[in-house]
């Protein structure tokens, strides 16, 4: 490491850090972008086959968007510990922390299979009244809630891997798994090869089992590698007591942080659900291009938060300081980039729909909409749940997600749709506007160092 960065330099220095960086940040998007687009071909080829089944797999989506947001709360509470451990190259505690993740992922994927299985139809409803959407809703649900406990502790297993640096499996995983869902809508949805038509059944049929591969592929890494974090070895069979506790203390303004603002975003869909059916499928088409390039976003936020969790763990406070600097800059100029990408490519994008006019015309303007909302996203999500809860600061993220979106943002959501019937894309605007507003506590945050620097090993 050279003497700006010892010096505590403005900006940081260390190779090593951004080789560490940078193989996380393209590696774990790569697999973002892939895993992504799982549920992606179920909405591009339900897409081109009935816009009721489109909005049903939309509207069931709502409710996996959940599992994910829970799921990436057990990821991220792993990281903000295992990454500090790893930045002091110890392994038996991570295996500790390994075996605590695990089991509540067991237990939130179970609540969600649970949920879906005794109420689908009156969860669904929450979402839309469409008699035909809700039809096709069901039937997709029926199937894709099998999927919940596999994805957990797939996503699980990922996190850990990731919090010591080991992304290149989860990427080959997600390639595996888009191959075999891509292949099996093929057939199953337009029923190809003598198979039957399935229509939304058929998709789901290739989401659970595109999930089902993915454990097995990451579970068989996990028990075979030696080499690095011997996952199940000493250490994850039995577990320092105070290691489980460590991680639920970690874990509870973690979850608790992503659970309230991924309610928010099923409930936001909602409120355009019960407009009209064309505000459903113009907002389904626009978050779908939003969310593929979101997942970048996710992947900086996960690779700010080991690299900041690793170098906290190396007892290196300059270097912190330097690299949290470093960090703003660069999330910074791929948000303009990324906001760039998506007005550009808006219009070959959505001729791949067969919508009606007016919802392909919606559709287009709340996408110009999402290019304003995604350069303030990706400046402020992958410092705030990135570098400052990667730094253990996690009640400041819970309290600015709490306040945010349920004092601010759902009021003026409900209120524009309900109240003041504005138009749809005025709606869109107050529903996102919070991606705007949290930049600036959280560069206020970032600034206050002593408050976010938290050594949490023991």
């Amino acid at each position: 490491m050279n003497n700006t960065a010892r010096a505590g330099g403005f900006f940081l220095h260390d190779r090593q850090f951004y080789r560490s960086l940078f193989h996380i940040l393209a590696l774990v998007a790569l697999q973002n972008v892939i895993n992504y687009s799982v549920n992606m071909a179920d909405n591009i080829m339900l897409g081109s086959y009935s816009q009721p089944a489109l909005s049903g797999a939309a509207t069931v989506n709502q409710i996996f968007f959940l599992v994910q947001q829970l799921s990436l709360g057990v990821g991220d509470a792993f990281i903000v510990l295992g990454s500090q451990y790893w930045g002091q190259r110890r392994t038996e505690p991570i295996r500790g922390l390994a075996a605590a993740a695990l089991r509540w992922a067991v237990v939130c994927g179970a609540v969600f299979f649970f949920a879906c299985a005794l109420a689908p139809r009156g969860i669904l409803r929450l979402f839309t009244k469409d008699e035909a959407i809700l039809l096709q809703g069901v039937a997709y649900l029926r199937i894709l809630k099998y999927t919940f406990i596999p994805f957990f502790i797939s996503a699980t297993v990922m996190a850990i891997l990731r919090s010591v640096e080991t992304v290149r499996i989860a990427f080959v995983t997600s390639i595996v798994s888009l191959v075999v869902n891509v292949c099996i809508n093929y057939v199953l949805i337009y029923g190809r090869f003598g198979a039957p038509e399935l229509g939304v059944r058929g998709a789901a049929i290739g989401t659970l089992t595109a999930r089902l591969l993915e454990l097995s592929i990451v579970l068989g890494y996990a028990a075979h590698d030696r080499k690095k974090l011997h996952l199940f070895g000493p250490g994850f069979r039995h577990p320092d007591p105070l290691l489980a506790s460590d991680f639920r203390k970690t874990a509870v303004p973690v979850i608790l942080s992503q659970v309230l603002w991924g309610i928010s975003v099923p409930m936001q869909t909602a409120i355009l659900g019960h407009l009209s059916s064309d505000a459903i499928a113009a907002n389904s088409v626009a978050t779908t291009f939003y969310q593929y390039l979101k997942v970048v976003v996710i992947a900086e936020s996960s690779a700010f938060g080991v690299v900041i969790g690793m170098t906290i763990g190396k007892g290196k406070t300059d270097e912190v300081k330097a690299a949290m600097r470093t960090l703003e800059l660069m999330s910074l100029l791929i948000a303009l980039i990324l906001g760039g990408t998506l007005y550009l490519i808006r219009t070959p994008l959505l001729r791949l729909y067969e919508l009606t006019p007016e919802a392909l015309a919606l559709a287009d303007r709340l996408i110009v909409i999402l290019c304003l909302v995604m350069v303030g996203m990706g400046y402020e999500m992958p410092i705030c749940m990135g570098c400052l809860r990667g730094g253990g600061d996690t009640k400041f993220v819970l309290a600015m997600n709490m306040i945010s979106t349920w004092a601010i943002v759902m009021p003026l959501s409900f209120a524009s749709a309900f109240w003041w019937k504005w138009p749809v894309a005025a709606v869109v605007i107050c529903i996102q506007s919070d991606q705007i507003f949290k930049c600036l506590p959280t560069f206020v945050r970032a600034r206050h160092y002593n408050k976010w620097i938290k050594k949490l090993t023991r």
